[in-house]
């Protein structure tokens, strides 16, 4: 090892979902939404000046900041934004986890928490869910050095009642709790009404599933004007100018279409029901899902099986080699067409098993 390697610092990298390449294929493993963002959106990109992409933009993003307060009728100083909610989130790990004491996320979930968790070099455990998947609300009521639960969860798909985040915020007052929403569109009940109420909150969302803009990267946070000014005040700390002009304005248009990100949730979600209840007639189970993805597994078939023979078909679905849920399937909600020729290609494959068995 040479000398300088000493002071590298090293951490097990977050791996996110492949991003494969080919030109005919149905990728269902990141969930992506499957219609493209509001109409204006390209409008506003186009409109961006010369004059805007050669100035520095403004780092208080301050268009995107008034619209997403006008949209949630909260203060613009309860609003920080960021490129994309793992930003955010990086971003509010960085902030308020500085204690020392372990924080808690639990077992199952969004993997970039241990990592972001390892890169700053915070302490951390990890509850373990129930049987069902569900939070085990009283492994979250002790002693923490701040809390991050994303609600709908991922990978499991589940959304836990708005009763179990309060009763896991309003039993930390000593502790920042984070709920990432980023599914949460997709499912019922949002932790927002609850931000005047507890000044330890922090609820995270993003424009990457529900508004159709993953590659744009938007995300923010919404929480106490204390909570954000801390967040600021670490920003400008780091780096200034995250977020670019164009990227702005992209953001306002989005926001600015309600009828048309309204009609597109309520198609992925349709298309979502009309998945699960496919995938059940070919003999999977499906757990009830709050998200734009349904969390499945066979009992006649492995789920690493599955995705290896879909791969082949150039069909891809996310597969975690994870204990607990190593025989399970995550599957992005693609369109109505998508998921015809998914049912299609594992009602073969299924066959073929059966067959050879």
């Amino acid at each position: 090892m040479s000398a300088w390697e000493m002071n590298v610092r090293r951490v097990v990298p977050y791996v996110p979902g492949e991003q494969p390449q080919f030109a005919e294929m149905i990728k269902l493993n990141t969930n992506e939404n499957p219609y493209p963002p509001a109409p204006g959106v390209k409008k506003a990109i186009a409109g961006v000046s010369e004059d805007a992409m050669r100035r520095y933009p403004d780092p208080d993003a301050s268009a995107l900041v008034e619209a997403i307060a006008n949209y949630h009728g909260v203060a613009k100083e309860q609003v920080f934004v960021g490129v994309g909610s793992d930003d955010v989130l990086a971003m509010a790990f960085l902030t308020f986890f500085a204690g020392g004491k372990p924080i808690l996320f639990p077992e199952i979930t969004y993997s970039f928490y241990d990592v972001w968790a390892e890169l700053f070099r915070i302490p951390y455990e990890r509850p373990a869910l129930l049987e069902d998947f569900h939070l085990d609300v009283n492994a979250f009521l002790k002693e923490n050095g701040g809390i991050v639960i994303a609600n709908p969860n991922a990978p499991t798909s589940i959304a836990e009642p708005l009763s179990v985040v309060e009763e896991i915020v309003k039993g930390n007052p000593a502790s920042v709790v984070i709920v990432d929403e980023a599914y949460v569109d997709y499912g019922k009940e949002s932790a927002l009404p609850l931000v005047d109420q507890y000044d330890n909150l922090l609820v995270v969302r993003t424009f990457s599933k529900s508004r159709s803009m993953a590659g744009m990267r938007i995300g923010y946070a919404i929480g106490s004007p204390a909570l954000i000014r801390a967040m600021l005040d670490v920003k400008f700390s780091y780096n200034s100018y995250t977020m670019n002009a164009v990227t702005i304005a992209a953001g306002v248009a989005s926001i600015e279409d309600d009828a048309y990100f309204k009609e597109n949730v309520a198609k992925v979600i349709a298309t979502r029901e009309r998945t699960t209840k496919a995938l059940e007639v070919l003999g999977f189970d499906v757990i009830p899902s709050q998200t734009n993805f349904v969390f499945a597994t066979h009992p006649e078939m492995l789920a690493g099986d599955l995705f290896a023979k879909l791969r082949e078909r150039r069909i891809f679905v996310r597969y975690f080699k994870k204990a607990r849920i190593d025989n399970y399937l995550r599957i992005s909600i693609g369109t109505d067409e998508e998921m015809d020729c998914l049912m299609k290609a594992l009602a073969e494959i299924l066959n073929e098993n059966a067959v050879k068995d």
